[in-house]
């Protein structure tokens, strides 16, 4: 629905008639100045053609009416949104190594890498988190803020999909991961911070290892679900043979273990798409999205379109006054 801001304008819409009705003192002008009755020749800039016309008056009146509908600030009411009033700090924290490479993952009967595989399912999962603040952090050597908490789901997700292997490296730094998240952290005060962690790996670079960083996540009461990504098995196709490989034999389940409970998070274990999608859904039921909502009806402002209306109609009005102008300086110039 629309609305007007400044409705009360609407009184300012007569103002032209009631300065029309205050009796004005005719000025007669001089005859030495009367250039019309010397040069009868010449137009009359002072009397333009369309001054007495009806189709002038129109035009006149409909550039007030639009002036006076820009100034009493129409608006579009959108449709109600419900906006949680409290959510949470939510850092997504994804591993960039080499390893990410195996395409040990299926996507809709596609044979995919496994930061493939997580793009697909971490898309909708970001999606779901309507009201709370997001970020994400690449990992490989060293760890990257890709993205700050913000509200911005879209622009989050659009930033992960954009990633690619080998970005930051080719090693896992798990603590550097983690102390990264642990830092943006600090300045919040009064929400939940939880961090989830991806990687298929261990860690095997870094500033800081990932005892030392659980530490400190401790101190900081941030909570740390880890994801372990990879298949338990996969065959290999040589030149001359095949053979059934573990891709996930490298992958730290222990340590990823204890940093999940000492912080009072879990450890998950995503052999496939589907593992990894009910591994979400789970984090959706521990970390609720908050129920308690109040409502937002988005404004979008109208104004521009009575006032460029309004611009346009004074701008035919004028034209044949600038016309009448430029055409008798002309003849001036030539007598």
């Amino acid at each position: 629905m629309i609305e007007f801001q400044w409705w009360w304008m609407v009184f300012a819409l007569p103002l032209p008639i009631l300065v029309r009705l205050i009796p004005t003192k005719k000025v007669e002008q001089s005859a030495s100045l009367n250039v019309g009755a010397m040069m009868p020749h010449l137009p009359s800039s002072s009397e333009p053609e369309m001054s007495s016309s009806m189709f002038k008056k129109l035009l006149m009146s409909l550039a007030w009416i639009c002036l006076i509908l820009a100034s009493m600030r129409p608006q579009w009411l959108g449709e109600p949104i419900s906006i949680p009033t409290k959510g949470r700090d939510l850092m997504v924290a994804v591993d960039l190594s080499g390893s990410m490479q195996a395409e040990d993952m299926n996507v809709n009967g596609r044979q995919v890498n496994r930061l493939q595989m997580i793009k697909h399912v971490l898309a909708n999962f970001i999606e779901r988190r309507v009201g709370d603040r997001l970020g994400l952090i690449l990992f490989a050597d060293t760890a990257y803020l890709q993205a700050p908490l913000t509200y911005d789901r879209q622009t989050v997700g659009k930033l992960l999909n954009e990633s690619v292997i080998g970005l930051v490296g080719d090693s896992t730094a798990i603590g550097d991961a983690i102390g990264l998240a642990v830092k943006r952290f600090q300045s919040k005060e009064e929400t939940n911070k939880v961090l989830i962690l991806l990687t298929d790996g261990q860690n095997t670079a870094g500033n800081i290892t990932p005892e030392d960083a659980l530490k400190i996540a401790q101190s900081e009461e941030v909570t740390i679900y880890t994801i372990g990504v990879g298949a338990d098995s996969m065959v290999q196709n040589s030149f001359l043979f095949s053979r059934r490989i573990n891709p996930s034999a490298d992958l730290d389940e222990q340590t990823l273990t204890n940093i999940a409970e000492a912080t009072g998070g879990r450890y998950f274990r995503a052999r496939d798409t589907q593992e990894l999608e009910n591994i979400y859904a789970t984090l959706d039921k521990l970390e609720p999205i908050e129920r308690d909502t109040r409502q937002m009806r988005p404004l979008s402002a109208l104004y521009f379109y009575p006032l460029s209306m309004a611009l346009f109609l004074v701008t035919i009005i004028f034209l044949p006054h600038i016309y009448n102008g430029m055409r008798t300086r002309l003849i001036e110039k030539e007598v």
